[in-house]
């Protein structure tokens, strides 16, 4: 069937036609541009942002009291955010040592902390963002510890702790502030009344005082015990040897139990008054009665012939 026969006109091929060459542009027409070199391109820093904003700082600094010296070193401050964070406290916002600080922070409220050893204070902030200069005033004073015997004799120090409080001299609401303390001591508080315990040894020579610490000064006291070095020896005869394993009981003239040891020599240190030593050595028990005298270091020998009963056969010569 050809196209014609269903009444399509039958298509005529296209004819192809020569391409017609162009012309050419005159050289007039494009004329050779004559730049100066153009340097390589570098890119430039980002603007800081203290070109955008200069920094604001808030410049803190302390002094001993309103009108006394600025404190030059050994201060800790922090800065705090007032608003309590996910765990229920105040999150630091800056912290810095030293003398000097300067916090670089936003514009807004802050609660400001500085310590001075045990000494320090906390104020509330309001920084505007422009720079600003805060001086804070510690009330605080220096307190500096001693300890002797009644006669004026220095301690070892070695022998010697304090435990300083803070709180009512009536004993109510007192805390502990300070846990042994040596001698000699510079402790930083803020001014106000301390109660001061001082032990010599480790069994029952404590003495306390009340002391009143002035903003600007340093306080210096002394605490005097009533207390003596005594050293117990179980021995055959006067001047003899120690006998080794020897378990040792001191009690008080109540009868309490003060302090128990073992070994050829117990040493220790018991405030004044009436002691009861007894000596346990081979299932055999020695005594002896004391008397300590302040200041009145001894040794003590307890001979095998202080038999508590020289009838029990349990009671012996040590032999």
């Amino acid at each position: 069937m050809r196209s014609r026969d269903i009444g399509i006109a039958p298509s005529v091929g296209l004819k192809r036609l020569e391409p017609i060459a162009l012309p050419e542009r005159p050289d007039a027409l494009s004329p050779e541009l004559d730049l100066p070199p153009l340097p390589a391109f570098a890119p430039q820093p980002a603007p800081h942002l203290d070109i955008v904003r200069p920094n604001r700082s808030l410049r803190l600094k302390a002094t001993l009291g309103k009108d006394g010296p600025e404190i030059p070193s050994d201060l800790v401050w922090r800065l705090f955010s007032p608003l309590p964070g996910p765990d229920g406290k105040l999150p630091v916002v800056a912290m810095a040592k030293g003398g000097q600080a300067a916090f670089e922070v936003p514009a807004g409220n802050y609660l400001l902390h500085v310590g001075f050893g045990r000494a320090g204070m906390t104020k509330r902030v309001d920084f505007s963002g422009e720079e600003t200069q805060e001086t804070v005033a510690l009330d605080a004073g220096g307190l500096r510890l001693h300890a002797d015997i009644l006669d004026g004799n220095a301690l070892p120090d070695d022998k010697v702790t304090f435990d300083v409080y803070a709180g009512g001299a009536d004993g109510r609401d007192r805390r502990l502030l300070a846990p042994d303390v040596k001698p000699g001591s510079v402790l930083r508080l803020n001014a106000g009344d301390y109660h001061v315990v001082s032990r010599y040894g480790s069994v029952n020579a404590v003495t306390r005082a009340d002391i009143h610490i002035e903003a600007g000064k340093i306080t210096d006291a002394t605490l005097h015990h009533r207390a003596a070095e005594v050293t117990m020896k179980l021995v055959r005869e006067k001047g003899g040897e120690a006998l080794a394993d020897t378990a040792w009981s001191v009690s008080s003239d109540q009868g309490d139990i003060i302090r128990e040891s073992v070994g050829a020599f117990a040493s220790m240190v018991l405030t004044e008054g009436d002691y009861l030593l007894v000596a346990r050595n081979k299932d055999r028990i020695f005594q002896r009665q004391i008397a300590v005298r302040p200041g009145a270091d001894e040794e003590v020998e307890v001979l095998t012939s202080d038999l508590v009963d020289p009838n029990n056969p349990e009671v012996g010569t040590g032999d």
